[in-house]
């Protein structure tokens, strides 16, 4: 049998990073023990994968770090039927961990050379049931909504009317919003087609550029 190279440093982000500091969801936690981060990163940088920091993957993206993943992922309150909706694939890791907790995941990255790392990462994980789909990430996916969860892994301005739109009825949705330099992360939960806006505290992404994200973007 192959042997996990980082299964300690893994056991030690959960325990020290995660957990220590309050996130107590056993699905969430124990995904997290699951999926091996470090196969979601650059080479050079599979050691610093379990460091609580972000970590760049080209394309002046980022990789967030674990405690703020565990968090988002947290608030999303997956049920394993659900269905999600990610904006912002990245490396695919956010996505990998969806899986672990959701029936379906759909993933939507407006870099086409990050899509094509993400699904190869995905694939050498061994994760399945994510589709990532190259677009423009603030108009959602209509052709799979509604969804019972969204959660957006770049700032934006506000959150992007269409995702509203495409949210199940008590369905939840994160995203970090505000301005470019720092944000406020930000769940909605919807009810009866009214949505209520519960503060997570600071966070500080890479800007959501979109159509209905910042302006004045080139999109790609």
């Amino acid at each position: 049998m192959k042997t996990d190279p980082c299964k300690r440093e893994r056991e030690e982000m959960v325990e020290f990073q995660i957990r220590a500091r309050g996130v107590g969801d056993r699905r969430v936690l124990a995904a997290m023990r699951k999926i091996p981060r470090h196969l979601f990163v650059p080479k050079g940088f599979e050691r610093a994968a379990y460091e609580d920091r972000p970590l760049p993957i080209g394309e002046g993206q980022t990789i967030s770090q674990p405690y703020i993943v565990a968090v988002m992922t947290e608030q999303l309150e997956l049920a394993p039927q659900d269905r999600v909706l990610e904006i912002g694939t990245g490396s695919g890791y956010q996505a990998a961990l969806l899986a672990e907790l959701a029936a379906n995941v759909i993933s939507v990255e407006r870099l086409p050379d990050l899509a094509d790392r993400a699904r190869e990462n995905l694939a050498r994980a061994g994760v399945t049931g994510v589709e990532v789909v190259v677009g423009d990430g603030t108009q959602g996916y209509p052709p799979e909504a509604p969804y019972n969860a969204v959660i957006v892994t770049a700032a934006t301005p506000d959150i992007p009317q269409p995702l509203v739109k495409q949210l199940a009825e008590g369905g939840r949705l994160i995203a970090p919003v505000g301005p470019r330099e720092c944000q406020d992360l930000v769940k909605l939960v919807k009810h009866e087609g009214r949505v209520e806006k519960i503060p997570l505290g600071g966070v500080c992404f890479v800007p959501l550029i979109g159509q209905f994200g910042w302006k004045g973007e080139r999109f790609p």
